[in-house]
């Protein structure tokens, strides 16, 4: 497990939030998962490795990004 941190443009809502911790739990359901609305910030703690977790919210209808 490890702490990934995503970049998240296109989250304008709640409803946004829940959907994106639904698309990291659907990857990796023993995930904990953080979102930040605000900062557009998406960090979790997972096994999934962070381009698949990019990759997986991007296919969501969002623009991710492995954040530095």
């Amino acid at each position: 497990m490890s702490t990934i941190r995503l970049d998240v443009k296109g989250m304008t809502c709640q409803g946004c939030v829940n959907a994106v911790t639904k698309i990291v739990k659907r990857k990796d359901p023993g995930a904990d998962v953080r979102v930040d609305l605000a900062s557009g910030r998406v960090e979790a703690t997972t096994a999934v490795a962070a381009d698949q977790l990019a990759a997986a919210v991007s296919a969501g209808g969002y623009e991710a990004k492995v954040a530095p």
